[in-house]
């Protein structure tokens, strides 16, 4: 199994040593996306893999309390959030306004925001974007 906290650490190898990978995978959304007439019809599924560099001196989790650290309900509601109930015509500008929406978040460092539609062309799994981002780091 490949490891994303390593793979930022390829970045700057303080992702790996000051903060803990929080990640989420595969959460479908009915989201209205699209150029296409046929798009515009109904809502698509869509897919949203998210992984969030979490800085452990803001998020250390010392004890066995959700208030140490960094909830998934933020990063879904995050991405519902930014979804909305209108219609995006692209995937790129979607996945850029939910990257955008997670790094707001204070002990969020890096994240990886990947959004894919499965549901456009019978002769593929799905079609995707994918964004990467990375705060400056604070003394």
């Amino acid at each position: 199994m490949n490891s994303m906290l390593l793979a930022f650490a390829a970045l700057d190898h303080r992702l790996a040593t000051s903060c803990r990978l929080l990640s989420l995978r595969r959460y479908e959304l009915p989201v209205r996306i699209g150029v296409h007439d046929f798009e515009r019809q109904a809502p698509q599924r869509m897919w949203f893999d998210v992984d969030l560099c979490v800085r452990l001196r803001e998020a250390r989790a010392q004890t066995d309390d959700i208030a140490q650290t960094l909830d998934y309900d933020f990063l879904r509601g995050a991405i519902a959030q930014v979804v909305g109930a209108t219609h995006h015509e692209l995937q790129e500008t979607l996945c850029d306004a939910v990257l955008d929406a997670v790094m707001q978040r204070p002990p969020v460092q890096a994240a990886r925001v990947a959004t894919r539609k499965p549901d456009v062309y019978p002769d593929c799994a799905s079609v995707g974007v994918e964004r990467v981002a990375i705060r400056p780091w604070a003394s």
